[in-house]
């Protein structure tokens, strides 16, 4: 598999949201765009469950699985882990700046340490035989980007990797919170751009406030080899994913509708709660289906009051949709 073609595409990691149900939801909608984990930390994955933590259906390939950590050798074990679990790519997490992940002495706190990210990166690169890539920032605090980004991703593509996503906002590690801290920090797209230019030869995805496919394509279209979208494809993840392959992939056009999304969700649903799962734990991602359309609010009134009964089954589905087809007469 070609991965770096699946990234021209990419779906954000986003902690308590692209769990395995998110994704093979999204899968529905695109074939070809890369989808990514929550983050595992490295730690977490070495001594937890690892079948709860990784598994995943073949369906969501190509999938890649975002490793939380500091540790080189605990890294390249949680590397290894990870491709033996059959993942398509292993990626660093460098950006997230919550206050557990500060703790850490991981996630964007490793912008202002890229010697050790460089070791980290080493390390995975070593253990694992599925490409390893990083996730990172622009800098933090009072790092100035213009300086630093070049810096770390020279320092850390010398250690072998060669495909980056840059959120394009600064992480404030001290006044704002992690939610504050995908809004306020203002983008810096010509920044990331030009990291193109200066280092052409790595792959170099950008992230943060890309709300649409037509804002990729121009991303895509100023030199950028990939784009990778975050809310935008959960809380309407038919107006941003459905048309992803033909816009993006030049795929062809999709015939497929959200009412088509969503039956084809039922035998998923089925198999989950034969197995003892809970409604709720995947219609909790189905909610922006409808979003922008006639009913949308119907469908999610439903589902957000119904799915998390005793018992709660597909009938609840059918319910959504029946509203929908109300709106659409």
């Amino acid at each position: 598999m070609q991965i770096e073609k699946h990234a021209r595409l990419s779906i954000a990691p986003m902690m308590d949201w692209t769990d395995c149900h998110c994704r093979y939801f999204h899968r529905l909608m695109t074939r070809h765009a890369l989808l990514y984990t929550e983050m595992v930390t490295a730690p977490a994955l070495i001594h937890g469950d690892r079948d709860r933590l990784l598994g995943f259906d073949p369906a969501e390939h190509p999938v890649a699985l975002q490793l939380g950590g500091s540790d080189p050798h605990d890294l390249a074990q949680a590397a290894r882990i990870g491709a033996e679990f059959g993942y398509d790519e292993i990626n660093l997490n460098v950006g997230c700046p919550s206050d557990r992940v500060q703790s850490g002495a991981f996630g964007a706190v490793l912008m202002e340490r890229p010697g050790l990210v460089a070791d980290c990166a080493a390390a995975m690169i070593a253990a694992s035989p599925a490409p390893v890539t990083v996730k990172c920032r622009i800098g933090v605090d009072d790092q100035i980007p213009e300086e630093v980004l070049p810096a770390f991703l020279r320092t850390v593509s010398a250690a072998g990797v060669t495909r980056f996503a840059i959120h394009a906002r600064k992480a404030w590690l001290q006044g704002l919170s992690p939610r504050e801290n995908r809004d306020i920090p203002p983008l810096n797209y010509p920044l990331v751009h030009a990291m193109k230019a200066e280092f052409p030869h790595l792959h170099l995805s950008v992230n943060g406030g890309v709300t649409s496919l037509a804002e990729a394509q121009s991303h895509l279209d100023a030199g950028m080899d990939g784009v990778m979208i975050g809310r935008a494809a959960y809380h309407e993840p038919a107006n941003t994913l459905l048309d992803a392959d033909a816009t993006i992939f030049g795929a062809g056009e999709s015939s497929k509708t959200a009412e088509d999304i969503a039956r084809a969700m039922l035998p998923y649903i089925e198999r989950h709660l034969s197995a003892g799962g809970r409604l709720n734990q995947i219609t909790r991602h189905m909610l922006g289906l409808f979003a922008g359309r006639p009913g949308a609010r119907h469908w999610k009134r439903t589902l957000s009051e119904r799915a998390h009964l005793p018992g709660a089954g597909t009938e609840v589905i059918e319910a959504g949709l029946s509203a929908i087809r109300q709106f659409a007469a």
